[in-house]
């Protein structure tokens, strides 16, 4: 039997406050076709935005040092870098994810700092045990 793992794209929610008259140019854009929704309008004026900015937002990247994209640790990975004696600096620009099956002491054993820009995920209790090693 040949089991298939999809992932899907994880987004995350954000609450947005317009003005009335801004809203209502918004819904008249979708009522005219250019947007099938006011969140397709949102998602194009923001990916606009981050490709005039691209230059700036790459070279702050370096310069932060950090892994643009997903960055995912596993249980295994963890118990190689205690193995190792070592500790992680995390540092990312998209998605960082720590599996369900770390344990908050595995997670507070290797990893000494987390700053995340964009979405961190991970079980409440290595949340709550990370929680004055986030940034």
């Amino acid at each position: 039997m040949v089991k298939l793992l999809i992932m899907a794209i994880e987004t995350e929610k954000i609450t947005l406050n317009l003005g009335p008259v801004d809203l209502g140019q918004v819904d008249l854009l979708v009522q005219e076709g250019f947007y099938s929704t006011r969140t397709d309008f949102l998602r194009t004026a923001i990916r606009n935005q981050l490709l005039v900015h691209a230059d700036v937002l790459k070279q702050a990247a370096v310069r932060k040092t950090l892994v643009l994209g997903l960055q995912r640790f596993t249980r295994k990975d963890l118990e190689a870098v205690q193995a190792a004696g070592q500790k992680l600096r995390i540092r990312v620009l998209g998605l960082a994810t720590i599996d369900e099956d770390v344990s908050p002491e595995l997670a507070m054993a290797t990893i000494d700092e987390i700053y995340v820009l964009g979405a961190f995920h991970a079980s409440a209790g290595v949340k709550r045990a990370l929680a004055s090693r986030l940034q």
